[in-house]
């Protein structure tokens, strides 16, 4: 049991509205519906709801590569992160009794062929590279399980703040819905336009995110997404996860993708960028 990993950052409160919206994002009916509006939907608003992305028989395919990798053994390399709330009465549970306490995997995409399919998937890989306008390099996978329940919010931020890349580096988060997400189990929330503003400063917090009170209080679009459903979004817009209070689950794939040959750069770099020192800023 030893070999275990638990999320640092335990199940909290946060204020009521910050997630809240009375506007929700369509999808639009596969990948064969975008059009050049939808690149400049991308381009302006910073993301695009795609329905009916993957098959039935895809979805299921990688929930359960995703399974075995977590209930069974794993090949060395493959990060697995139950929930805080999971501590002490986990190691008493059966491997397949564990899914639900699963917060995420990471850095399994090369190691099964089914999920290498969905993050490679030829039309999905069309609309990437003309989001990137370049050939795609696929840097970083993650399996988000939201456990109902349990699931702890993803606060407020914008990938890139994670990601030691140059600055103005072009990135394209991919976010696959194996379950269906709705507003009650943990579905995206966007700040539309919120891109252009470049990087914004992060805080650690309840997580590296940024400060509740830097988030408006209107203009916020819900993107509930059918499982299969697929968004597609700019690295820089902001968006949060709420809590998974509800009896469902809510897993889901993500994918992020910059221009093949992008250089990597240091945290140093990084919080140059995304970093409250020396900003005058405070939350």
């Amino acid at each position: 049991m030893a070999e275990m990993q638990f999320d640092s950052i335990e199940l909290a409160e946060y204020p009521a509205d910050l997630y809240a919206s009375t506007v929700a994002a369509t999808p639009i009916a596969g990948l064969d519906a975008w059009t050049g509006g939808h690149d400049e939907q991308f381009r302006e608003v910073g993301f695009v709801s795609v329905a009916g992305v993957y098959s039935e028989g895809e979805v299921q395919g990688a929930l359960d590569a995703l399974i075995a990798f977590a209930v069974g053994p794993r090949p060395e390399g493959i990060e697995l992160q139950f929930e805080s709330a999971a501590k002490g009465h986990i190691e008493s549970l059966s491997p397949e009794d564990r899914l639900d306490y699963v917060r995420k995997l990471m850095w399994f995409t090369k190691h099964d062929p089914r999920v290498q399919a969905v993050a490679y998937q030829p039309g999905l890989m069309e609309v990437v590279t003309r989001m990137l306008g370049a050939e795609p390099e696929l840097f970083q996978d993650m399996a988000l399980m939201k456990p109902p329940g349990i699931g702890r919010e993803k606060p407020w931020h914008q990938d890139h703040a994670y990601f030691n890349l140059p600055a103005g580096t072009q990135v394209v988060g991919v976010w696959i819905a194996l379950d269906e997400a709705t507003a009650d189990n943990g579905a995206m929330v966007f700040l539309p336009g919120g891109h252009k503003d470049g990087p914004q400063p992060h805080f650690q917090r309840r997580d590296w995110q940024i400060c509740d009170t830097h988030v408006p209080s209107v203009g916020k679009v819900v993107a509930p997404l059918p499982r299969g459903g697929a968004l597609i979004f700019d690295g820089l817009v902001p968006h949060g996860t709420p809590n998974n209070t509800s009896g469902l689950r809510r897993r889901a794939l993500q994918f992020h993708y910059v221009a093949k040959g992008t250089p990597r750069t240091t945290t140093e770099e990084r919080m140059e960028l995304f970093g409250s020192e020396g900003r005058d800023v405070s939350c």
